[in-house]
């Protein structure tokens, strides 16, 4: 008994000196990593802060900075523990290959998102509308509320909110109409062919230079926009602010119709021919 206790007090005291010269030899890596560590934390800290500063100096969008800092912040985060484990001696190939592997099958199963999340980036950046925008896009019109990473939100005219996903929002056609400030309406009166074609054109410009918000620069135009087989079209363009569009619009429509009352000028009502 005594023989094997002397033994198990030998292995325990070889495997306590083993444990110390393997901890004596590991001892410089280990302190060497953490202070990798710590030190890389605080630099990522510092970078994030000094890339957010620089943002909002250059008054980049609140998404669009949040959405790029997060992205540095983690990156820079991925680095740092590659580098941490690589100093510790571990090998950092299969760690490597497992990140690519996961990146790959994370953008094979979200393409749409991704593609969404591209749109919402090249439209943070290249700007063809902002908040507060009234645009024309994929068959529907509204006013911009919200412009965010994967989709982008609209009010209509009927105060409906319709989400347009950035992808095929950034890469279709984009009708913005409050970037010049200002619209031209485009009116159509249909007119017997009976009219006095310059009586009716003085009327109809008179009715719009007496319109207060009307501008006067670009002048409202009146000219002959068709001559059809029932009637003669007249185009009515005046030009107003964004805001004013729709009132402008229905003005028009109802005074001109007024002043061909008084002026005995006949509206072509319009006339359906019948099949053969």
């Amino acid at each position: 008994m005594r023989t094997v206790g002397a033994l198990y007090v030998s292995s325990v005291k070889d495997y306590s000196i083993e444990f110390y010269n393997v901890l004596i030899d590991y001892a410089p890596r280990l302190v060497s990593s953490l202070v990798v560590l710590v030190l890389g934390l605080y630099a990522i800290r510092f970078i994030t802060r000094l890339a957010k500063k620089i943002m909002a100096r250059k008054e980049m969008e609140v998404t669009l900075a949040e959405f790029l800092s997060s992205c540095l912040l983690w990156g820079l985060r991925a680095l740092l523990f590659v580098t941490f484990i690589s100093r510790l001696g571990i090998e950092t190939t299969s760690f490597v290959a497992i990140l690519g592997a996961a990146g790959l099958a994370i953008g094979m199963s979200l393409q749409g998102s991704l593609a969404n999340l591209a749109g919402g980036v090249l439209i943070i950046l290249f700007k063809p509308f902002r908040v507060g925008d009234v645009i024309e896009a994929q068959g529907v019109s509204g006013m911009v509320t919200e412009i965010q990473i994967f989709v982008t939100k609209l009010i209509s005219g009927n105060n409906q909110t319709i989400m347009i996903p950035n992808g095929i929002l950034s890469n279709g056609i984009i009708t913005n109409f409050s970037i010049a400030g200002k619209r031209r309406a485009d009116l159509v009166f249909s007119l017997s062919y009976e009219t006095n074609i310059k009586a009716a054109k003085e009327t109809v410009l008179q009715v719009m230079q007496n319109h207060p918000k009307v501008l006067k620069d670009p002048a409202p135009e009146v000219i002959v926009k068709d001559l059809s087989d029932s009637a003669i079209h007249l185009g009515i363009r005046p030009w107003t602010l964004n805001d004013d569009f729709g009132e402008v619009c229905s003005d028009i429509l109802e005074q001109c119709k007024a002043a061909f009352d008084a002026q005995n000028i006949t509206i072509q009502p319009f006339v359906r021919e019948n099949p053969a």
